[in-house]
């Protein structure tokens, strides 16, 4: 059997290809896992976006309070005893003077029959006072006549002036007391009066506090009872506004509000009234401001929670964008400096970054045919989520960023729920 032998040098250059091969296939590997690792690691950004829109922009001052009637009486009673029978309840639509409670009057009752007997016994004692002194009055003319015929003595006739200027004082004398008697009548007369319980305004019974058969006291720190909201169609909302908000808070402003009661109703009114005194609550210092409300239906009770906002600035029909797309920069650009060109389109790579507008100027960034585009405007209002902003390049329908993020990393601006209104990621992300 024959056997055949390599050239010589032939099997180092084979050698040295194979080693090529294998070096060359590891890089390649290599680069394609760290372009797989790169990728992974750097995924490619998406913008959160949102549109230009036009409409209005409210400026507010939020805060909590309660309704209340307008104007409340607590119904008291003057005097002390027990209630006999009462015909306002709750939620009663009363008339001033309407009868609401009754007293038992009896005791009352008896008293002025007393002092009317004791008013008729003092008359009758006048009635005979007087004859008595006009009978003496007769005596001592008579008298006066006699005396120049000598047949009465002096002494005769001082005693009858004596008796008569008793018998006058007398008159006198039962006259005050029947004053008196009727000054008592007439108390007693009023006590009775009181035992009857009218309403002193027209409105609607908020709280009964009464029974039959309760005994009432009066003193000065007598319960009421009945507490009555006067005119239960004008309410008002007392809201506590804290010092560092009163100060842009007018009267005549718009508010608004919502209660628990009514989740989906917005109910409107206006500031009538800024108090001045302040409450202070563990150091926090608020201001009581008053806001009326019209309650024509009679949906709003005394109490319930106003979770209410007073207007104090407003734009109507204006240009609005979320407020994070003027605080929006991508990462590597370098703002335009004030008073610079607009619609320069940006060539670096765009990332999230922070920057404010100055003096009422900023600059925001548009998507325009799938480029950033830089757009420089004028700010206005802003109600905490929408600015106002002006601007000759900018239209409603625009889209503008207000932050780009990449897939499985958490946005710095702008995330999740937590995106303004109107807002969408494009690039794959939800829309």
């Amino acid at each position: 059997m024959a056997q055949h032998t390599l050239p010589n040098g032939t099997e180092p250059r084979r050698r040295k290809r194979l080693l090529l091969w294998t070096t060359l296939s590891l890089l390649i590997v290599l680069a394609v896992v760290a372009v797989w690792w790169w990728r992974g690691r750097n995924p490619p950004l998406h913008y959160v976006t949102a549109r230009v829109t036009q409409g209005d922009i409210q400026r507010a001052v939020n805060m909590t309070g309660a309704l209340n009637p307008v104007v409340t009486a607590q119904v008291e009673s003057f005097v002390s005893g027990n209630i006999k029978s009462w015909s306002c309840d709750y939620n009663t639509l009363v008339t001033a003077g309407q009868i609401c409670a009754l007293i038992d009057p009896l005791p009352f009752q008896v008293i002025v029959d007393q002092d009317t007997a004791s008013l008729h016994s003092a008359m009758a004692q006048l009635a005979k006072d007087r004859v008595a002194a006009a009978n003496q009055a007769v005596v001592y003319a008579y008298d006066q006549k006699l005396i120049d015929q000598g047949i009465v003595s002096r002494e005769t006739i001082n005693a009858d002036k004596a008796t008569l200027d008793q018998d006058q004082a007398q008159v006198k004398l039962d006259l005050a007391s029947i004053a008196q008697q009727r000054a008592l009548l007439h108390g007693a007369q009023v006590n009775l009066g009181y035992t009857k319980i009218p309403s002193p305004v027209n409105g609607m019974v908020i709280t009964r506090y009464i029974d039959v058969g309760q005994t009432v006291v009066s003193s000065l720190s007598a319960s009421p009872l009945f507490l009555i909201g006067k005119d239960m169609h004008s309410m008002q909302v007392d809201t506590n506004v804290s010092e560092a908000d009163v100060g842009g808070v007018k009267p005549g402003q718009r508010a608004y509000f919502t209660v628990q009661s009514y989740p989906n109703r917005t109910f409107w009114g206006s500031v009538r009234q800024i108090r001045e005194g302040p409450i202070t609550v563990q150091n926090v210092v608020t201001y009581d401001v008053v806001i009326d409300v019209k309650n024509d239906d009679l949906a709003l009770f005394p109490g319930m929670t106003a979770d209410a906002h007073i207007i104090t600035a407003e734009r109507s029909n204006v240009l609005r964008v979320p407020l994070p797309a003027i605080r929006f920069n991508p990462e590597g650009v370098a703002r335009t400096p004030r008073g610079g060109g607009q619609g320069r389109e940006a060539g670096a790579r765009p990332g999230s970054g922070r920057s404010g507008a100055s003096n009422g100027r900023a600059q925001i960034w548009l998507l325009r045919d799938g480029k950033l585009v830089s757009v420089r405007v004028h700010t206005g209002l802003d109600d905490g989520t929408l600015i106002e902003v002006t601007g000759e390049e900018l239209k409603v329908g625009d889209v503008v960023v207000v932050n780009a993020v990449r897939p499985n990393t958490t946005p710095t601006e702008v995330s999740g729920e937590n995106r303004p209104p109107g807002t969408n990621v494009r690039g794959g992300f939800r829309m």
